[in-house]
C-alpha cells in the first residue's frame, strides 16, 4: 500500500529536513518519499536488535536513539547516541546481513523507515533516484567509517 499524497508530501518535507538526501532534485525527493514510511517509537522501545535479520533502515526525524553492542564479556556497551538527521540500519538494507548492533529509543522518536523491499522496488521503478539514495547512504557510511578510523588511531597514540 502506497502512502497517500498528503503523507508523501509530509515524508518529503521530513527527508528535506534531515539533510541526508540533499543530492536529490525536488522531483527525485518526492519520488523517493513514496518508498518511505513513518514509525513512532516510545522511550526504551527496541527498534532493532543485534543479530536479528535486518530488513529496514531508519532516519531520525525527532528524538534520540542509542546504538548498543554486547562485548566479549557479555556487557552492553553504548557505541553512540544518534539524534535528528542521523541514519542507522543502512548496512543491513544494503547487504542483507544480520544487525551488527541494537538500536533503542532514548526518547519518543519519529523515524523515517526505508524497508529493503521498498528500496528494491525503487531500484526497478525509479533506478536513477534509487542510485542517488544508495549513494547518499554510502557517503554517510563512509564518513562514519573515516571518523571511527580516526578515533581508533587517536586511542592508540
Amino acid at each position: 500500500m502506497h502512502p497517500s499524497s498528503h503523507l508523501i508530501d509530509e515524508i518529503r518535507d521530513m527527508l528535506l529536513d534531515c539533510g541526508l538526501l540533499d543530492n536529490l532534485t525536488p522531483n527525485e525527493l518526492l519520488s523517493a518519499a513514496g518508498y518511505f514510511n513513518v514509525s513512532k517509537y516510545h522511550a526504551d522501545q527496541n527498534i532493532c536488535l543485534e543479530g536479528e535479520a535486518g530488513s529496514f533502515m531508519c532516519i531520525i526525524h525527532a528524538g534520540a536513539v542509542s546504538v548498543r553492542k554486547i562485548n566479549s564479556a557479555g556487557e552492553v556497551i553504548e557505541l553512540a547516541k544518534l539524534r535528528k538527521g542521523r541514519a542507522f540500519g543502512e548496512m543491513a538494507v544494503l547487504d542483507g546481513e544480520r544487525r551488527s548492533a541494537s538500536c533503542i529509543a532514548v526518547s519518543d522518536c519519529s523515524l523515517l523507515i526505508l524497508a529493503k523491499d521498498s528500496l528494491d522496488k525503487m531500484l526497478s521503478e525509479a533506478p536513477k533516484t534509487a542510485a542517488k539514495v544508495i549513494r547518499a547512504i554510502a557517503v554517510a557510511m563512509s564518513r562514519r567509517l573515516r571518523m571511527a578510523d580516526g578515533q581508533r588511531v587517536e586511542q592508540q597514540l
